[in-house]
């Protein structure tokens, strides 16, 4: 099992101005909501395509809190894998690097979108 993911460096400024721009907490919050937005959009990423490592850093228990299985789960149970498979925490730093950027380019086109919003709008479509 892993101990660390770290997003791209694009990654690192985008985490913290939309930290800034939803104001739904810290940015572990944020890029727990990146990671289940990605993954909701039902894809499935190629690990060739994965971006640098050279962002923001976050141990598993500050990006995960007490609810490390179930993200973790998540993203297995997507891919088909074993939570002890080598390839689970490099899906799981894509999926947030996806997340980041599919977020940004939502509240970047909305400019008056704010954090409360976007998440009852999203849960109202059935997008958790």
């Amino acid at each position: 099992m892993f101990t660390h993911i770290r997003t791209s460096k694009e990654n690192k400024e985008i985490v913290s101005n939309l930290t800034r721009k939803l104001n739904l907490g810290t940015e572990n919050i944020v890029a727990r909501i990146a990671l289940t937005y990605s993954l909701s959009q039902d894809r499935k990423l190629d690990l060739t395509a994965i971006e640098n490592s050279s962002g923001k850093e976050y141990s598993k228990a500050v990006l995960f809190g007490n609810y490390v299985e179930y993200y973790v789960g998540l993203v297995a149970v997507h891919y088909s894998l074993y939570i002890t498979d080598k390839d689970l925490p490099k899906y799981i730093k894509m999926h947030i690097d996806d997340g980041l950027q599919l977020l940004s380019e939502e509240v970047t086109s909305n400019s008056n979108l704010d954090g409360f919003d976007f998440l009852v709008e999203k849960i109202e479509k059935g997008i958790y």
